[in-house]
């Protein structure tokens, strides 16, 4: 990471939890993420006007006013929509808007304005292509909660505050090889799930497990057709996938929370993932799957589904999705649900990457037959690999990730890694080091057995396991213990008698000094 980078996300970071003041954390994150969003969508908006205008020899800050203002205005109104997706007059920008905040008198009273400018980028892509992609986009940044303040005066305080503060960073979107700013949201994102408790898996994956996944259904690969992420959170999956190839064609993805929803489309179009290509639908993806995918066929499949979360498979168990297997997922764990729904997805070129808890690996009934079945049936699971807990937010469970493909090169066998071991402490949470991320990349890649670490099993190993997939069944970790040397073990014991013994009498010494009765 560049000291410009480890700047920036240090300077957002500070201003969120220096103006945030007694308001919870989780709170201002919609907040704090929003402005730098219409921060964002202001200056592309001022750097795609000025470029409009300048044979014109005008800048975006000289239409107001200007003779052939309307005609202007209406011209890259009708470019911006297309080329941005949205539009923003120039007194609509973030910048004037924070300079009236810093303006005294009646001009510092923004609130109303800026509500009215937020609903305004969502209704200049009403009837255009992008209007899915923008619309209720602001709706968390609710400026007459009591959260901001008790008093009007108090909550319009608050918001020039973030807004000046933020005016003062320079985001450099003016460098088209930069990623300075999506980096810095990305980090933020995470931040904030470090201390949203449970919560947490709701919308973030830690970078550390997304690249590991990214670099998985990336193999061999240096462009992708597609990504999709049926429970894409805030979207960091699908944008990491994207960072170990030189081109992803369209990012999908499915969110069921309206808030983590709009977090991910923010983020898409934070890190300059154009309007028309991604597609993010909110439903719950087991029930309700968007009709726009539902047909389409994905060459990368990347996820970190709710741990066993409960579901109602009830109204569905005819579909398509689910029947060939002949079991539905148990109600109180719809893991299995996920992996059906995700391989019903995958294109016959692609793969699949997503974790689990471990407890699919070896619990029976249904998922033993879903098991099997992925297994004996259509041979479809390429590898399992165990993780260390305690490196999810809000969870310390073990997990683990499973790698699917519906065409296997090496369809006569699965391979198992065991990484659990693998983790450096920082604080309360575990953490995978580089090193680490490799070793299970490079062992997944070049199928290999390490002693103690990964083995390769045929298909009739895991026939005879009855298809538990328990990780201990194919990888030993056993360390024996080396021989003990009685002698000395006995001359230790000696020693430590006559230790004991020396400080006794030293405790009796004391004490006679000090006229009290030994403690023996």
């Amino acid at each position: 990471m560049s000291e410009d980078q480890q700047q920036l996300h240090q300077t957002l970071w500070n201003i969120a939890n220096d103006l945030r003041g007694n308001m919870d954390a989780d709170d201002f994150r919609d907040y704090i993420l929003g402005f730098i969003f219409y921060k964002y969508l202001s200056r592309k908006m001022t750097l795609h006007a000025n470029k409009a205008l300048a044979p014109d020899g005008l800048t975006y800050d000289q239409v107001m006013g200007h003779p052939q203002e309307a005609d202007l205005l209406e011209a890259i109104k009708y470019d911006a929509l297309d080329a941005l997706g949205y539009f923003l007059k120039p007194t609509e920008l973030f910048s004037e808007l924070a300079k009236r905040g810093n303006s005294g008198g009646v001009n510092k009273f923004i609130l109303e304005d800026l509500q009215k400018v937020l609903t305004n980028i969502e209704q200049s892509t009403m009837g255009s292509e992008s209007e899915d992609d923008f619309g209720n986009l602001f709706e968390d940044l609710d400026l007459t909660s009591s959260k901001l303040g008790k008093t009007e005066e108090a909550k319009n305080e608050l918001i020039v505050k973030v807004l000046t503060h933020l005016e003062g960073i320079n985001f450099d979107l003016e460098n088209q090889e930069s990623d300075l700013l999506g980096d810095a949201y990305e980090y933020l994102i995470g931040q904030f799930a470090s201390g949203a408790g449970k919560k947490a898996g709701e919308f973030y994956t830690p970078q550390q497990v997304s690249k590991i996944l990214a670099q998985l259904v990336t193999t061999g690969k240096d462009r992708l057709k597609s990504v999709y992420d049926p429970t894409c959170g805030s979207g960091s999956l699908l944008l990491r996938v994207a960072k170990e190839v030189k081109e992803v064609g369209g990012f999908y993805g499915q969110e069921s929370n309206p808030t983590t929803y709009n977090l991910c489309r923010m983020n898409m179009i934070m890190h300059d993932v154009h309007y028309k290509r991604f597609d993010i639908y909110n439903e719950d993806t087991l029930v309700n799957p968007s009709p726009k995918h539902s047909d389409m066929k994905f060459e990368a499949i990347v996820a970190n589904p709710p741990f066993s979360a409960k579901w109602n498979p009830d109204a569905i168990i005819s579909d398509e999705r689910f029947s060939p297997y002949g079991k539905m997922a148990p109600k109180s764990k719809a893991d299995f649900a996920f992996v059906q729904h995700m391989i019903y997805q995958l294109d016959t070129n692609g793969t699949m990457a997503c974790v689990l808890p471990h407890g699919v690996l070896f619990r029976g009934a249904a998922e033993g037959h879903i098991r099997q079945y992925l297994i004996e049936d259509t041979n479809q699971l390429d590898a399992v690999i165990g993780l260390p807990a305690n490196i999810f937010y809000g969870t310390g469970i073990p997990t683990c990730i499973l790698v699917l493909k519906k065409q296997r090169q090496n369809a006569n066998d699965i391979l198992f890694i065991d990484a659990s071991n693998d983790f450096e402490k920082v604080k309360t949470q575990n953490v995978l080091l580089p090193k680490h991320i490799d070793n299970i990349v490079s062992t997944y890649r070049n199928r290999e057995t390490k002693d103690k670490y990964s083995y390769l099993a045929s298909l009739d190993e895991v026939r005879e396991n009855d298809y538990n997939l328990n990780i201990p069944r194919y990888v030993d970790t056993f360390e024996e213990e080396g021989p003990v040397d009685l002698q000395t073990v006995s001359q230790q014991l000696k020693d430590l008698e006559k230790d004991m013994k020396s400080t006794d009498a030293t405790i009796a010494d004391f004490c006679q000094q000090l006229g009290i009765d030994t403690p023996f």
